[in-house]
Protein backbone atom coordinates (compact mmCIF):
# COMPACT_ATOMS: atom_id res chain seq x y z
CA UNK A 1 0.00 0.00 0.00
CA UNK A 2 1.59 3.12 -0.71
CA UNK A 3 -0.18 7.01 0.42
CA UNK A 4 0.60 10.11 -1.52
CA UNK A 5 -0.69 13.56 -0.84
CA UNK A 6 -2.62 15.13 -4.43
CA UNK A 7 -4.53 17.85 -4.59
CA UNK A 8 -8.01 16.62 -4.23
CA UNK A 9 -9.65 18.21 -6.93
CA UNK A 10 -6.95 17.12 -9.54
CA UNK A 11 -7.53 13.79 -8.75
CA UNK A 12 -11.19 13.86 -9.05
CA UNK A 13 -10.30 15.46 -12.53
CA UNK A 14 -8.51 12.64 -13.38
CA UNK A 15 -10.75 10.25 -12.42
CA UNK A 16 -13.53 11.82 -13.83
CA UNK A 17 -11.74 12.25 -17.80
CA UNK A 18 -10.08 8.47 -17.32
CA UNK A 19 -13.73 7.19 -16.58
CA UNK A 20 -14.68 8.76 -19.99
CA UNK A 21 -12.39 7.06 -21.55
CA UNK A 22 -12.63 3.49 -20.17
CA UNK A 23 -9.33 3.75 -18.07
CA UNK A 24 -9.14 2.27 -14.95
CA UNK A 25 -7.16 4.73 -12.08
CA UNK A 26 -5.50 1.67 -10.16
CA UNK A 27 -4.53 0.25 -13.32
CA UNK A 28 -2.58 3.35 -14.76
CA UNK A 29 -1.50 3.78 -11.56
CA UNK A 30 0.48 0.55 -11.45
CA UNK A 31 1.28 0.51 -14.66
CA UNK A 32 3.41 3.65 -14.00
CA UNK A 33 5.22 2.79 -10.40
CA UNK A 34 6.19 -0.25 -12.04
CA UNK A 35 8.14 2.05 -15.08
CA UNK A 36 9.73 3.88 -12.23
CA UNK A 37 10.38 0.21 -10.59
CA UNK A 38 12.22 -1.22 -13.90
CA UNK A 39 13.84 2.11 -14.07
CA UNK A 40 15.20 2.75 -11.43
CA UNK A 41 16.26 -0.29 -9.29
CA UNK A 42 18.76 -2.45 -11.41
CA UNK A 43 18.66 -5.40 -13.03
CA UNK A 44 20.08 -8.34 -10.11
CA UNK A 45 17.94 -6.32 -7.56
CA UNK A 46 14.68 -6.80 -9.12
CA UNK A 47 15.67 -10.44 -9.75
CA UNK A 48 16.75 -10.82 -6.15
CA UNK A 49 13.43 -9.55 -4.77
CA UNK A 50 11.47 -11.62 -7.91
CA UNK A 51 12.64 -14.55 -6.91
CA UNK A 52 11.56 -14.26 -3.29
CA UNK A 53 8.22 -14.25 -4.41
CA UNK A 54 6.71 -10.76 -3.28
CA UNK A 55 6.22 -9.13 -6.25
CA UNK A 56 3.33 -7.42 -7.42
CA UNK A 57 1.74 -8.30 -10.39
CA UNK A 58 2.56 -4.98 -12.13
CA UNK A 59 6.44 -4.79 -11.45
CA UNK A 60 6.19 -9.08 -12.57
CA UNK A 61 4.92 -7.82 -16.03
CA UNK A 62 7.54 -4.95 -16.12
CA UNK A 63 10.38 -7.44 -15.47
CA UNK A 64 8.82 -10.01 -17.94
CA UNK A 65 8.91 -7.05 -20.52
CA UNK A 66 12.51 -6.72 -19.97
CA UNK A 67 13.47 -9.11 -20.50
CA UNK A 68 12.05 -10.04 -23.82
CA UNK A 69 13.77 -6.75 -24.68
CA UNK A 70 10.45 -4.93 -24.66
CA UNK A 71 11.13 -2.26 -22.54
CA UNK A 72 11.69 1.36 -23.12
CA UNK A 73 15.51 1.99 -21.48
CA UNK A 74 15.28 5.37 -22.71
CA UNK A 75 13.52 8.46 -20.70
CA UNK A 76 10.07 9.61 -21.98
CA UNK A 77 7.85 12.64 -21.32
CA UNK A 78 3.84 12.57 -21.44
CA UNK A 79 3.50 16.27 -20.50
Amino acid sequence: MVTIKYDEEKLNAIRQYMGKKDADFETELNDVLGKMYEKYVPQAVREYIESRGNVPPAIQRANKSQARGGANTGASSTE
